[in-house]
């Protein structure tokens, strides 16, 4: 198991925290996904077929920014 952790610009209420949840969700792999608003920040643990790569696109599809 993998774990990506990365600071992400904008998480500014819940429906964004949920966004991008929501979309890491989706990637195939992915088994959690922990955003902390608070922090702005972003933690997954995830498995083969998913990579770094695959999870900084879906959360940019999101419209945020990893900093």
């Amino acid at each position: 198991m993998e774990r990506f952790h990365c600071q992400v610009n904008g998480i500014a209420n819940e429906n964004i925290k949920t966004q991008i949840k929501n979309s890491l969700e989706k990637v195939e792999g992915v088994n959690k996904v922990c955003v902390d608003k608070a922090r702005g920040s972003v933690e997954v643990i995830y498995n083969e077929p998913a990579n770094q790569e695959d999870i900084k696109k879906s959360i940019e599809k999101t419209g945020h920014k990893i900093e």
